[in-house]
């Protein structure tokens, strides 16, 4: 089992890998921090610019505690919202 890095560290490094499940074939994908904006300021998210199931994006949000954007969908961690990830950026 691999240990998640902190969401400090994956800022820091710019990208995370993250094994998912896509056409049914297990991957190791490189997810990408990137910034949005919202009316509270700036917040981070993880993007991969291939399509992926939504569930999947929905665990990789659970699990590692970023937004997440694919190609065919946007999802945050349930009960967040952009504001909720301003506070990592303002750390840096």
């Amino acid at each position: 089992m691999h240990s998640i890095p902190s969401p400090s560290e994956i800022i820091s490094a710019g990208k995370v890998a993250i094994r998912v499940k896509r056409a049914g074939v297990l991957q190791v994908l490189d997810f990408v921090v990137a910034r949005g904006m919202s009316p509270e300021g700036e917040y981070p998210y993880l993007v991969l610019d291939k399509f992926i199931d939504l569930s999947e994006l929905l665990r990789v949000s659970e699990e590692y505690g970023f937004p997440v954007f694919g190609k065919n969908g946007r999802v945050f961690p349930p009960g967040k919202s952009a504001k909720d990830f301003v506070c990592l950026l303002k750390k840096q």
